[in-house]
């Protein structure tokens, strides 16, 4: 996925837009076709404390002729392979409940009926990811804050039941879901929590990053946190000896 191509607030709704044009085009006006926005498209969707996205996840119900379309757009308007792709179904925080806890978001060119979902459950997919080097935490923190802000805070006992509902009776959240999102809650201040753990991120993606251009083809997902954390007991140490 290039770096150059990224999806903002501003023009996810013109892509989706052509994109319900071209699947018409294609596929004509008997069979309407829907998309379920989730990750960071979501969150664009939904709220305005993140700038952008590399790409869209979604869960996609429609005829074959949408994979078509979306490349057909993503040709015509020069965007990345895989632009709209549902690669998330391969990971943790995928689950089979999407669809049925999904809500309304817009209808493009009376054919593709776009949804996203709730809060409390775009919170429990992310916390089930925890990826330390993307935007999971942050999110997390970010919906808090934005509800907070808007004088509608999240419960967290509707948090643990959207866990539930997605991923069963169970269902366990990583480890360091489960500390962040405790100490989330104990804090109350989302806002610097948000602040926090979006320098944490970035902190954790510059890392990965040299650790790859040192040594190549070696960055495995399940060396991850391991690297991470002797990188954050070598910056404990230089702090510590200065």
């Amino acid at each position: 996925m290039s770096s150059d191509t990224t999806f903002t607030k501003e023009n996810l709704n013109s892509y989706l837009k052509e994109l319900a044009k071209e699947f018409r085009r294609l596929n004509g006006t008997q069979m309407p076709a829907e998309i379920i926005l989730i990750g960071g498209a979501a969150v664009l969707a939904n709220y305005g404390f993140r700038d952008m996205t590399y790409d869209i996840d979604a869960v996609i119900v429609a005829s074959s002729a949408m994979k078509e379309a979306v490349n057909h757009v993503g040709d015509r308007l020069g965007l990345p392979n895989g632009w709209l792709n549902m690669d998330f179904q391969k990971t943790k925080s995928y689950s089979a409940k999407i669809i049925e806890i999904s809500t309304y978001y817009k209808t493009f060119s009376n054919i593709l009926t776009v949804r996203t979902v709730a809060a409390e459950y775009l919170i429990a997919m992310k916390l089930m990811s925890g990826r330390q080097y993307k935007n999971d935490l942050s999110d997390v923190a970010g919906v808090l804050w934005e509800h907070q802000k808007n004088g509608n805070p999240l419960d967290r006992t509707a948090i643990a039941k959207a866990v539930i509902t997605l991923y069963g009776e169970n269902a366990e959240l990583p480890a360091i879901s489960q500390k962040f999102i405790d100490d989330a809650f104990i804090s109350g201040d989302y806002e610097q929590v948000y602040r926090g753990i979006r320098e944490s991120e970035k902190q954790a993606k510059e890392t990965l990053l040299t650790f790859e251009k040192g040594y190549p083809d070696e960055l495995k997902e399940d060396k991850i946190s391991s690297i991470l954390e002797r990188a954050k007991q070598r910056r404990e140490r230089d702090h510590d000896e200065r």
